[in-house]
């Protein structure tokens, strides 16, 4: 197989135009090319309003190496496919079935592996399936009636349920565990686009399905998955090793292996754990506003006068290092999506941001958010982050009345720096659930409301518009990722054996793919020990 790069495309163009530059690029006819697989697509949008498509893409053709010879073309080499291969079993005897606590990526996909080679586990969620999660969840949007165990936190398909689905990771997929996610997503229903955009998503309506049909395959393959399943305890023989689990403080399930899948925002669980003695400390995330824009801006302010017809919805990612020694940067964008009241808590409110596949909507938000560390808690105690998230959430849920507070950014930089600035709403928030205009001021530290607006200021050279007056702010971003780690050892187990914290609750993933990389990690850990159930 050859890889070609740099095979630019003209935005307006159809994909035989693609079959075309790779004929060139090797010197040879289109008819030569026997199969033509696109490995990545992405977009060049410097000189706008000329935009190109940018592929990367593996060509099958007849006598490989005499054709590479022949073309001299910097840009093509042999290429031979790596496979991602689950590991073989250990030999170690498993005393029950493994169980996997949270139905996020991290526990669905460490559920999908363990299931696939034999383990038969266990899926414990809190929650309720997708479907029912999602009659929850417009429930509360429409009432305020928030469900403690069903909500945009907590259910299956965890909270990237209700988001962009945004696939794109940081992590370098040397073993092939990234590209093994994606097409596991394809096997379940997700547009086969996902294996090559650079910046791949799902869609939160897609997503859904996706969830259900990943969960009847695990529970076909010999797995089981168990809702309204919440863990209350954790129990210790007398040589301090895990024996068994309650469920809901009234049943008991032996376990001696354990996958703690949590997700980010599972507090009481945090607690819990912690009072057990199960090794945990603060770590660093970050808290912010949901800023909204006119999403016609970010187009003509990404791709000029091009026509939008070829284009996919215009994203946008910002970073900035402020005078202040805090980093500020875009989180979370959502082309044409929505700000949803994301809370869990009664008394607390937290916001975060949803597209749905085809992200038309007129808005564009993304979290706009400042670096904090333990450094900010006030306290040295391992569960420090998550008292400090509670404490902002408190002050969102009493500036807004129970309802999304929202205001202009404008407003904002009046009441922080005393700049006088209009505040007029010229256009309509786009916001899951009731909303109110309110003072937003008194939410952030306010060191941290300063290094927000230099950022905005800061993006504002990048794209035009972006720190306009009337940019609307929602607040409280501030479930970016876990403020919690759970230390585990190289054999994947906390300090105490057959635990095994996983994915973005425990400290070890920030987002969609990678938390389901980090299942698969878990997984192969298991298997590398255990025998087949």
């Amino acid at each position: 197989m050859i890889r070609v790069n740099q095979i630019k495309v003209f935005y307006t163009c159809e994909l035989n135009m693609v079959y075309e530059k790779t004929a060139k690029a090797l010197k040879i006819q289109v008819k030569d090319i026997l199969d033509l697989h696109i490995v990545k697509k992405s977009i060049d949008a410097r000189k706008k309003p000329d935009i190109w498509y940018v592929y990367v893409v593996d060509v099958s053709v007849r006598n490989e190496k005499e054709v590479l010879k022949r073309a001299k073309n910097p840009n093509a080499s042999l290429v031979e496919y790596k496979e991602y291969t689950f590991p073989n079993s250990g030999e170690a005897p498993l005393k029950e079935r493994p169980i996997i606590v949270g139905s996020g990526p991290a526990g669905l996909f460490c559920g999908y592996f363990l299931a696939k080679a034999g383990y038969r586990p266990i899926i414990l969620e809190q929650g309720k399936c997708v479907q029912e999660r999602l009659s929850d969840v417009e429930v509360f949007w429409n009432t305020g009636k928030l469900s403690p165990f069903s909500n945009v936190q907590f259910g299956e398909g965890g909270a990237g349920t209700f988001s962009d689905g945004k696939l794109n990771t940081l992590i370098k997929d040397k073993d092939g565990k990234g590209k093994k996610v994606l097409e596991v997503f394809v096997e379940c229903g997700a547009p086969k686009e996902i294996l090559y955009d650079s910046k791949p998503h799902i869609g939160t309506d897609i997503l859904m399905d996706v969830v259900t049909n990943l969960r009847n395959k695990i529970i076909q393959m010999g797995g089981e998955v168990r809702f309204e399943n919440k863990l209350t305890n954790v129990c210790l023989n007398q040589h301090g090793e895990l024996s068994a689990i309650e469920i809901n403080h009234a049943e008991t399930i032996p376990c001696s292996v354990l996958v703690l899948a949590i997700g980010h925002s599972a507090r009481d669980t945090f607690s819990m754990l912690y009072e057990h003695n199960i090794s945990m400390e603060a770590k660093a995330f970050a808290v912010g506003m949901r800023v909204q824009h006119l999403q016609s801006m970010i187009n003509q302010s990404q791709y000029g006068d091009a026509d939008m017809e070829f284009l996919p919805t215009a994203s946008y990612k910002v970073t900035a290092q402020t005078s202040y020694g805090r980093g500020v940067y875009s989180f979370c964008m959502c082309p044409g999506g929505y700000v949803v009241n994301a809370s869990s808590e009664e008394g607390r409110l937290t916001v975060n941001g949803m597209s749905y596949s085809k992200r038309d909507g007129a808005n564009a938000n993304s979290a706009i958010i400042v670096s904090v560390t333990p450094e900010d808690y006030d306290s040295d105690h391992p569960l420090a982050g998550v008292e400090f998230q509670r404490r902002l959430e408190q002050r969102a849920f009493e500036a807004g009345k129970g309802m999304v507070p929202i205001q202009t950014f404008g407003a904002f930089c009046s009441k922080v720096l005393g700049d006088s600035l209009p505040s007029e709403f010229t256009f309509e928030p786009a916001i899951k659930g009731k909303y109110a205009e309110a003072d937003l001021t008194d939410i952030l530290p306010t060191e941290c409301n300063k290094a927000l607006i230099e950022g905005m200021h800061h993006f504002g050279k990048n794209i035009d518009g972006f720190d306009r007056t009337d940019a609307i702010l929602a607040g409280i971003e501030s479930r970016t990722s876990s403020p919690v780690r759970i230390p585990r050892d190289q054999f994947g187990e906390a300090n105490i054996s057959g635990i095994y914290p996983c994915g973005e609750g425990a400290g070890y993933a920030g987002g969609i793919t990678s938390a389901a990389m980090d299942g698969i990690l878990i997984a192969e850990k298991i298997a590398l020990k255990y025998a087949k159930w």
